[in-house]
């Protein structure tokens, strides 16, 4: 009787540590479903990348408000404080202001 007490408490404990471990996993790949086609998108901290991108600006609000629609839309904040604007692609450069001024900063 002890031994098979023995074996069940331990084959329960290797099923709880597998189940935790699984736990674990599924916390670092955090996805987002997003819009009408509900595709997997990485998360993305916009407010943390346009805080770095715009910490440089002389106007450092009005800076992260656009950059922060722009990293909504376009799933991107390019590296740096300015330029690079490129890597991002069509999305980030072609937006445009009511005033046809380029949007993303």
């Amino acid at each position: 009787m002890a031994p098979r007490l023995v074996f069940l408490a331990t084959l329960l404990l290797f099923c709880l540590a597998l189940v935790s471990s699984d736990v674990e996993i599924e916390d670092q790949q955090k996805l987002v479903t997003r819009g009408a086609n509900r595709r997997l998108l990485p998360f993305m901290d916009c407010g943390r990348l346009c805080k770095v991108r715009c910490s440089l600006h002389s106007r450092p609000n009005l800076c992260s408000r656009a950059c922060g629609t722009c990293c909504v839309r376009c799933k991107c904040v390019p590296p740096g404080t300015s330029g690079n604007r490129e890597m991002c692609g069509t999305c980030y450069t072609d937006m445009t202001t009511h005033g046809n001024r380029t949007k993303c900063p």
